[in-house]
């Protein structure tokens, strides 16, 4: 096997930045070597905050390039956030620098959109997607009578755009589709009479792919630019970022659980088939098209989001932040001394977070955090929290029974978050692999070339080769149980 054969780049692009991955694969080894990695930095324009999709793509090809230096690679796999979209024209050009999903312009959209849908609940029947106030179809509702949804022609998904600039081909890979709420989660097509009944049309809608299919091969003047030969297939992988960490999850049978933890935390379970449940909407819960037809049935929790964003509140003000420290000071800080909802809408947006923060806890008569380990000892301590939540309310709308949560992404290297989970849910916890996302990526480009198989043995060798921690639950429970009462009166957490 010559080294390019078994070597697969993965663009890996998230919410706060993007990064290019090389993996290599054998029948008993899994490795990923990062070949470059650059900021993904919103702009905020006159209209509103838009991603620097350009800029991106310059990080990509760069990405590309390196991993041509470093010995070349069997394909290219493109996975990122979901819901996004850039919308091209006739002539296949793009519409302007697309929105990101934290603008404010969607605020109020929903109603109007279930009230054309017969209902939340009949849109929830047909989709099976929790409500997000960002989802695609309510960004589309938004720019509803605009110049630029005038002349769109074709909507393509952030993976799915950077995969058209890559091979000139477009397509629609299903599982950052099943996002958009204009998705047929039972039938895994475009819901396209609902597309037509709430006003998008459905000519927006590009072909889908699974993940596996081909997407292509890399343009001339692409492979020309990063060194890669002229013919590199570009492969169809589970391109929602979520999608292609549950790949790499190293579960063993259908007693786990999954929660993805970056700057959100996915939180769920894999199914045969989606829940549709009156219940399950009631509790905000999503079905999302996974690998192999299964479904991600999870809820969004904002994660660790609120960290990142008092980092950058201090950073800006001229505090440096060095997390290991703040780590072991905030594990020595009270217990439970202040908790925060991160499903509360004002964390939504960026801005001053530990204001925020601030202000929730004077609102709701508990102490606020003074230091910046109060604070991330407060945050870490809401996520485990939320986690419990949610994962009590997935078990029991499913029936399963869940004995061990795998929790995977950035959030892996937070032992305290870990422990916490852990002691909060009363159900042990394994950590990582933390570049699960990138291994998702590069394992389904594997099975596609047939260097690998189903999902059960795919996660075997994840679960052979890759660093895992295991944590169990600890310390007196009747104590997250009183923290988390403290909690209980919000709505969102039914």
């Amino acid at each position: 096997m010559s080294a390019a054969r078994g070597a697969f780049a993965a663009v890996d692009l998230g919410a706060t930045s993007g990064r290019v991955m090389v993996g290599h694969i054998t029948s008993d080894s899994l490795g990923l070597t990062e070949t470059h990695r650059f900021p993904n930095l919103p702009v905020r324009l006159p209209d509103g905050l838009r991603w620097d999709v350009l800029g991106l793509y310059r990080g990509v090809l760069d990405g590309l390039r390196a991993a041509a230096r470093a010995g070349g690679v069997a394909s290219v796999g493109v996975d990122t956030w979901a819901v996004d979209h850039g919308l091209l024209d006739a002539d296949g050009a793009l519409l302007g620098a697309p929105f990101h999903y934290r603008d404010a312009r969607t605020d109020g959209v929903a109603e109007g959109v279930w009230a054309r849908a017969g209902g939340a609940a009949e849109l929830y029947r047909t989709t099976g997607l929790q409500h997000l106030p960002f989802t695609t179809v309510f960004q589309l509702a938004a720019a509803a009578g605009s110049a630029q949804l005038g002349a769109a022609r074709t909507l393509l998904l952030m993976p799915d755009l950077i995969t058209y600039w890559l091979t000139g081909t477009v397509g629609a890979e299903e599982t950052n589709a099943s996002t958009t709420g204009l998705f047929d989660v039972r039938s895994g097509t475009w819901a396209r009479e609902l597309a037509a009944r709430l006003g998008i049309d459905p000519g927006l809608l590009p072909p889908l792919r699974a993940p596996g299919d081909p997407a292509g091969t890399l343009l001339p003047h692409v492979a020309a630019e990063t060194g890669l030969p002229e013919g590199t297939p570009v492969t169809a992988v589970a391109s929602h970022d979520t999608a292609s960490a549950v790949v790499a999850v190293p579960a063993t049978g259908p007693d786990t659980a999954f929660v993805s933890c970056g700057t959100w935390s996915l939180v769920g379970l894999e199914l045969p088939a989606p829940v549709l449940s009156e219940e399950a909407r009631a509790a905000n819960f999503t079905n999302e098209r996974g690998v192999d037809g299964t479904v991600r049935f999870l809820r969004n929790v904002m994660g660790l989001w609120l960290w990142e964003e008092c980092r950058r509140s201090w950073e800006a003000r001229g505090h440096a932040v060095d997390l290991p420290e703040l780590l072991e000071e905030a594990v020595r800080e009270r217990p439970f001394a202040s908790l925060v909802d991160p499903d509360a809408p004002e964390f939504l947006a960026p801005g001053d977070m530990p204001g925020r923060i601030a202000e929730f806890c004077r609102r709701t008569g508990q102490p606020v955090p003074e230091s910046p380990a109060a604070v991330l000892r407060c945050v870490l301590e809401s996520l485990a929290l939320a986690h419990r939540r949610t994962l009590r309310r997935a078990a029991s709308l499913t029936g399963r029974d869940v004995r061990r949560i795998h929790l995977v992404g950035g959030g892996a290297r937070n032992a305290p978050l870990c422990q916490w989970t852990a002691d909060a849910t009363g159900v042990p916890v394994t950590a990582g692999p933390v570049e699960a996302t990138a291994l998702g990526n590069v394992l389904v480009q594997a099975r596609a070339a047939g260097l690998a198989g189903d999902l059960a043995s795919v996660r075997r060798l994840v679960a052979r080769t890759q660093p895992l921690r295991h944590y169990e639950p600890r310390g007196d429970r009747s104590a997250w149980d009183r923290a988390a009462a403290r909690l209980e009166p919000s709505p969102r957490n039914c």
